[in-house]
């Protein structure tokens, strides 16, 4: 994939912008020569602008200063992921703009940013259906406000003055106990059941599920932390934070060229991942409009299984480069598969050495976890890595914050992590340390917060 540079583009800052009410569309700024010369029109490493004219214009806001999806914690679980978009100089990180309103929520199928927050809430005592509504509305508001560049409504902390949108999204959610605290039993998913038990979870249950669930990312630290606190302010007495996590990823433009990136275990982590240019990629990760088991509400959403996942650095790092290929599957250097080829390249999984072994492990992670190993069960996969310091033992409290989305985790997160439970070879150097699952409901019209179809029907 050619390499795609950005002409620098005028930033709106939070500085002026209470005085201002006419804003330059992001996409006017974007160069021509950010898009490839094949004639096709669209961003080159940009695959989702074949979902619609609603991603489309998503994409095409977030070309300044995004990057692509990569694949999860080494690929504790399944699925394929996304190519980088275009690097971009960083003086256009903060131009980048996502769009609030959509058929699908932000922060699904858009690029993954440097920086992200993941929070989940419960309702204060005493609140219900009515106070959850009136927070939602208010949630989506600051979003929206938000991830437009402009200032919180009420008592903004000035914390991200003088920046950008820098990509900003913020993502909501619902928890299996959001129902039964709001009176809505019944309009609960039956896909938003309970996980089953992994061999390999160690789940701390006060980092885990939760009523409410929010993820908020960002190509700027002090963007992504503004809209945290704007997050938990606007909860008010309505809602406490049950728990949350801070990660990153590395910055766009940070590479001379666009390329898979790497995760804490220094694998090239994300050469696949479902396209939105696959057939059946809405069929995967979006609950349809119609035709399907789950309630009307959350046509157009997805299921985020939500997973802390330790990464035992000290023990993986006193492996030899070459037994590390052989626990992944995949060459260190440049992702490509044992069997041979770039990274792209099929994984031939017959192949044998000399003494008649297979090339690719029997246990090897990149061969368990394939959809075609697993009844063709595969997420969208858009995780965080995370770094928390040094713990009481003394080692790396280092891992990566999962987040897969799929229309039903039942066919997609279950198969995979129960199949990778009976013999991965990476599963000696992870744990599983928290866990949730949330119904996220499709994105809001203009005029509409979202899950207002679920508390207002």
């Amino acid at each position: 994939m050619a390499d795609q540079s950005l002409p620098e583009a005028g930033t709106s800052t939070r500085s002026d912008r209470a005085d201002r009410t006419d804003r330059t569309d992001p996409a006017d700024r974007v160069s021509q020569a950010a898009l490839k010369e094949d004639g096709s029109g669209r961003s080159s490493g940009s695959e989702d602008a074949v979902l619609g004219e609603g991603i489309s214009r998503r994409r095409l806001l977030g070309t300044a200063g995004a990057t692509g999806l990569v694949l999860g914690a080494a690929g504790t679980t399944a699925g394929y992921a996304a190519q980088p978009a275009a690097a971009a100089p960083l003086s256009s990180v903060g131009a980048g703009q996502v769009m609030f309103h959509g058929k699908h929520q932000p922060g699904i199928t858009d690029g993954l940013q440097a920086r992200g927050h993941v929070v989940a809430f419960d309702l204060a005592a005493g609140a219900g259906r009515k106070e959850a509504a009136a927070l939602l509305r208010r949630w989506s508001e600051t979003a929206r406000r938000l991830m437009a560049g402009e200032a919180a409504t009420q008592d903004d902390t000035d914390v991200a003055r003088d920046a950008g949108p820098s990509s900003l999204t913020v993502t909501f959610g619902f928890g299996h106990s959001f129902f039964a605290r709001t009176g809505l039993d019944k309009q609960r998913p039956v896909a938003l059941d309970p996980l089953p038990d992994f061999s390999s979870d160690h789940l701390d249950k006060a980092r885990s599920n939760g009523d409410l669930w929010v993820q908020i990312g960002a190509n700027d630290a002090l963007v992504a932390f503004h809209a945290l606190r704007a997050i938990q302010k606007d909860a008010g007495s309505a809602a406490r934070v049950r728990w949350q996590m801070n990660g990153f990823n590395r910055t766009p433009g940070a590479t001379a060229h666009p390329m898979t990136a790497r995760n804490l275990m220094g694998q090239m982590d994300g050469t696949r991942n479902p396209k939105p240019a696959d057939p059946d990629f809405d069929r995967r990760i979006f609950v349809p409009a119609s035709g399907s088991a789950d309630p009307a509400w959350m046509a157009n959403g997805s299921y985020a299984v939500v997973r802390r996942i330790r990464m035992l650095l000290d023990d993986w790092e006193q492996l030899s480069v070459r037994a590390q290929e052989n626990v992944i599957g995949r060459r260190k250097a440049d992702g490509a598969p044992l069997s041979g080829g770039t990274e792209t390249t099929a994984m031939d999984l017959e192949k044998t050495d000399a003494q008649g072994n297979y090339v690719v492990a029997v246990n090897a992670h990149a061969r368990i976890t394939r959809p075609d190993q697993n009844g063709g069960a595969a997420m969208l996969r858009r995780p965080f890595s995370y770094h928390d310091g040094i713990d009481a033992d003394g080692v790396p409290d280092a891992g990566l914050l999962f987040i897969c989305w799929q229309a039903d985790p039942v066919r997609g997160f279950v198969p995979v992590q129960r199949k990778l439970d009976r013999g991965d070879a990476l599963s000696q150097y992870v744990r599983h340390e928290a866990s949730g699952l949330f119904a996220v409901p499709g994105g809001a019209a203009a005029g509409e917060y979202v899950g207002q179809r679920l508390l207002e029907g």
